[in-house]
């Protein structure tokens, strides 16, 4: 009877951590087109008893992937993408940084430069009165047009991390470094290892759509391979007790 109701437990647990996994992948299919957008997978902890029994698993974190994607060329001045390492910093109403992949900006009622959720990007300069268009070459140096001329108005940097793929989501297409990260290192585009910044280009989401449609039908499966075997399992516990009643 025992190890029928730690069957029962396992197969529970298992269930749980395929839905927990379903939204990570769902997370991912839903952010197919968002500009910037890092994919993320589920990281499962193995739990054991006493006698290195088995309990099943557990979601024990997610980590973002961080590798690049797609290209593509907008006509857009101010979209700005990143082609290698590095991040964009915007400053939060609570004055804290932030950093994204994702470079669609634009300029706001008091001229200053802002990413779509109205964050101000954090660079070295200052935009004339009168712009109409910012840019940027590959190497972080910013022009603005104003009266149909273009004018140097300052440069900007990347930042990157010891390890990217432990940054904290934050929301809104943004990431929070912590001790898994390490600091933030803010350096020259196409300097010592940094990306370069291209102008008129947006950064494609990285997500693998074929991948993450493979990933769904295999956690429907074993969802449902789970749900039988407690199912089942839940069966003989009942007729187990049955017997013991006569």
């Amino acid at each position: 009877m025992t190890s029928l109701f730690h069957t029962l437990n396992v197969s529970k647990q298992d269930m749980l951590s395929r839905l927990l996994d379903l939204d990570v992948v769902s997370n991912n299919l839903a952010n197919v087109n968002t500009i910037g957008y890092k994919a993320t997978r589920g990281n499962f902890q193995e739990l054991l008893a006493a006698a290195s029994q088995k309990n099943g698993a557990i979601l024990s974190s997610t980590q973002a992937l961080m590798q690049q994607g797609s290209l593509s060329t907008t006509g857009n001045f101010m979209d700005w993408a990143i082609q290698g390492e590095g991040f964009f910093a915007v400053r939060l109403e609570d004055g804290t940084t932030a950093y994204t992949r994702d470079g669609h900006f634009m300029l706001d009622a008091n001229n200053t430069l802002v990413n779509g959720s109205g964050q101000p990007l954090v660079w070295n300069g200052t935009l004339p009165t009168g712009t109409t268009a910012v840019s940027v070459d590959s190497g972080g140096g910013v022009v603005a047009l104003v009266n149909d001329e273009w004018q140097n108005v300052g440069t900007m940097q990347l930042t990157r991390f010891a390890n990217p793929t432990g940054l904290s989501a934050f929301g809104q297409n943004l990431w929070l470094p912590n001790e898994s990260s390490g600091a933030a290192q803010a350096g020259t585009p196409g300097q010592n290892g940094y990306g370069i910044v291209r102008s008129q280009t947006l950064e494609q989401s990285n997500v693998d759509l074929s991948q993450e449609m493979t990933r769904l039908m295999t956690l429907q499966r074993a969802f449902q391979m789970s749900t039988k075997v407690f199912q089942q399992t839940d069966t003989m516990i009942n007729q187990a007790i049955n017997l013991r009643k006569y």
